[in-house]
């Protein structure tokens, strides 16, 4: 079993075109002794966003703390602590923070989410 507080993670800016206002913590993964799931922890201040992308993997998330949105394609969903969304491949997605205070979700992908593509969506819509 491994045991390790979210605060003793070190955070990084997401450094992701299209992002803005973001952070992670890589809280557990392959490198960690997770042999199936990686388990991530964002943050997203306020006015600040993830890009809009795709990828070809599901993943999960559980809101922590904070009011936001979570975008799919083209469609805004008002989301807040206790919320789980389940994110399918493929699927455009964006998480956006319009409140006042920081947005904190869990994020789970499959380890091998590292070695697949992520496609950032322009803004206009998407490039076929």
């Amino acid at each position: 079993m491994k045991i390790e507080n979210d605060q003793n993670v070190e955070q990084q800016n997401v450094e992701m075109e299209g992002a803005a206002g973001c952070r992670v913590r890589l809280l557990l993964g392959e490198k960690k002794g997770a042999p199936n799931f990686a388990m991530r922890q964002f943050e997203v201040a306020p006015g600040g966003h993830t890009p809009k992308h795709k990828h070809p993997y599901e993943h999960e998330i559980y809101v922590l703390e904070g009011a936001g949105v979570a975008v799919e394609g083209d469609v805004e969903h008002p989301i807040g602590p206790g919320d789980v969304l389940l994110v399918t491949p493929d699927e455009v997605h964006q998480f956006k923070n319009p409140g006042e205070s920081v947005l904190r979700f869990l994020c789970l992908i499959p380890n091998d989410a590292a070695q697949k593509s992520v496609t950032v969506v322009p803004e206009c819509g998407l490039d076929q």
